[in-house]
């Protein structure tokens, strides 16, 4: 079967003949539909996250997935079931504490592998199979959707974390600052009905599709080369929830002046190493004195699969059609790498993507 993934020595994707895989015990093949392309994707082609499975000379692509069940083997599966794949799985050392509890999402790296991303094979192919505890039932109507309940999931679960922060007090965010108009930015905006105020930073020149898609939304675009995160509050409004998609090391610190009394910032972005000088004093104060929490938050689990079908539901009309801006046939998936999508960066480039599917059709003949 074709999958797409990288190779040991290679800087691109290549299309690669690989077999067909085998269900073991408690394990369903899925055929693959649709497989978006994030940042992390292009982050890991160029190197700097995530790593092959142990002895491989190649790594499958694609962790945001959804497919057909076509052998349900001895699960409680049917064939013709459509399904959403997590993405964490037990590391080769064998399964521990966190996924005995169910609480994979919240394993440290070394505790883990990721499809498609750290260690094992993601899901960018014809064919994958799955342990069925690790997969989530998509209902028919949204399958074609069912790709972004991963990056619906992430953000369910980082909202999840701040209001549990806030879990001793009355809570709820009026005001919402998310750094980032890549994909993960706004997904999260469109996410956000319920908000009085969303505010969504980046840094791209108007007239841009990201924008536009955020107008729509009626959230209010910030350009963070004129009004830079620790001054937002005194240009607009201190915020009740900063959601950090960008992973600029000084966000993680410049948010909190972007904070009001007992707002909360959620951290997603996973930047590199960067020293650079901070008030911690000062920082240390706003926290304590202000009531203002900082959570960190990275990967989802199946509670969090599931209410992401909820929240694709309830997107507001018409959006998915103006985010979901390209669906690439597999055999030109060379196109959706190109066009690339910066996932969690408030975005500098002029290009005109959003969100970008690689599509599957295994019917064809081979």
């Amino acid at each position: 079967m074709h999958a797409i993934g990288i190779e040991r020595g290679k800087a691109t994707p290549q299309l690669l003949e690989v077999p067909r895989p085998e269900p073991d015990e408690g394990e369903a093949l899925v055929r693959t539909l649709r497989v978006g392309i994030d940042g992390t994707d292009h982050e890991v082609i160029g190197g700097g996250h995530g790593g092959f499975p142990p002895g491989e000379d190649h790594l499958v692509l694609g962790h945001e997935a959804v497919g057909v069940v076509e052998e349900p083997g001895d699960t409680a599966f049917t064939a013709g079931d459509v399904v959403a794949p997590t993405v964490r799985r037990p590391p080769p050392s064998g399964s521990n504490e966190y996924f005995e509890r169910g609480e994979a999402d919240m394993a440290p790296p070394e505790a883990c592998v990721e499809r498609g991303i750290d260690g094992a094979h993601g899901f960018m192919a014809e064919y994958f199979t799955s342990p069925a505890q690790f997969l989530v039932r998509v209902p028919d109507d949204l399958a074609q959707w069912g790709f972004l309940l991963e990056p619906l999931s992430i953000s369910e679960k980082a909202l999840e974390l701040a209001a549990a922060s806030r879990s001793t007090a009355t809570w709820a965010p009026d005001t919402v600052l998310v750094l980032g108009n890549g994909s993960l930015g706004l997904l999260t905006v469109a996410m956000l009905d319920d908000a009085t105020e969303v505010y969504c930073l980046g840094r791209r020149d108007r007239p841009h599709p990201t924008i536009e898609l955020l107008d729509s939304l009626g959230a209010t675009y910030v350009d963070s080369r004129e009004t830079p995160v620790d001054e937002f509050a005194a240009v607009h409004e201190p915020v009740d929830l900063v959601y950090e998609a960008t992973g600029y090391a000084r966000h993680a610190f410049e948010c909190i002046e972007a904070l009001a009394p007992g707002g909360v910032a959620a951290l997603l972005g996973v930047p590199g190493d960067w020293t650079f000088e901070v008030d911690g004093g000062r920082l240390h104060r706003e926290l304590v004195m202000g009531n203002r929490a900082l959570v960190g938050s990275v990967n989802s689990g199946p509670r969090h699969f599931e209410a992401a079908i909820d929240r694709l539901r309830g997107l507001p009309a018409g959006f998915l059609e103006d985010y979901v801006t390209d669906l690439v046939p597999y055999r030109e998936f060379e196109r959706a790498f190109e066009e690339g999508d910066d996932g969690g960066s408030d975005g500098a480039d002029g290009g005109t993507v959003i969100k970008t599917a690689v599509e599957f059709d295994t019917h064809e003949e081979r």
